[in-house]
C-alpha cells in the first residue's frame, strides 16, 4: 500500500514523464519540417519511450493501491533557434528529470517504502543512461560546428545512436 505523501510524489513523475514525451514529439515536429529526418525519427522513438515510463508509473501506483492521475500537461516549447539549441534544451530537462527521480528515491527511504524504492531503481539507471545520450549527442554537435556536411551525417546517423553507459556497461 503506498502512503499519501508517495502516491502524490508518484503522480506527479507521471506527469513529468508525460510532459517529456510532449516534450520530445515537439522536437520531432520542428526537426521534421526542418528536413532533419534522422533526428525527428530518433525523437519520436524518444516521445515514445517517455510514454512507456509515464505507462510504467501508472501501472505500478494502481497495482500498489494507489490511484494514478492524469493532469493537464505544461505546452512545450515549439520553436528553437538551432538543433543544437534544441539538444541543450533537451539536455538541460534530462538533468531535471534525473533530479526528480532522484526526490522520489529520498522520499522512498524516508518513508521506509522499499517496494518504491526498488522499483524506482530502474528509472534512477534509466536517468544516467538518458543524461549520458544527450550528452554525447551535444559532444557530436560541438565536433560539427558549423559543417552543413557534419550535420547532414549527423542528422543520418543519429538514428543508430547507442550510448553505453556506467549503469548499463557489463564493466564492474
Amino acid at each position: 500500500m503506498l502512503s499519501k505523501n508517495i502516491e502524490k510524489a508518484l503522480n506527479n513523475q507521471i506527469k513529468i514523464e508525460a510532459e517529456s514525451s510532449q516534450i520530445y514529439l515537439a522536437m520531432a515536429c520542428w526537426a521534421e519540417v526542418k528536413g532533419l529526418e534522422g533526428v525527428a525519427g530518433f525523437m519520436y522513438k524518444q516521445s515514445q519511450e517517455e510514454r512507456d515510463h509515464m505507462l510504467k508509473l501508472v501501472k505500478y501506483v494502481n497495482e500498489r493501491g494507489g490511484h494514478a492521475q492524469i493532469s493537464a500537461l505544461a505546452a512545450p516549447n515549439v520553436t528553437f533557434k538551432s538543433f543544437k539549441e534544441m539538444f541543450e534544451e533537451l539536455y538541460k530537462h534530462e538533468v531535471f528529470v534525473s533530479e526528480s527521480i532522484n526526490e522520489l528515491v529520498h522520499i522512498s527511504l524516508q518513508e521506509k517504502d522499499y517496494s518504491t524504492h526498488n522499483f524506482l531503481q530502474w528509472y534512477v539507471a534509466e536517468q544516467i543512461e538518458e543524461e549520458a545520450m544527450a550528452r554525447t549527442i551535444l559532444d557530436k554537435i560541438n565536433l560539427i560546428g558549423d559543417d552543413k556536411g557534419g550535420l547532414y551525417l549527423f542528422d543520418r546517423d543519429i538514428v543508430n545512436l547507442t550510448v553505453s553507459s556506467a549503469s548499463t556497461s557489463g564493466l564492474q
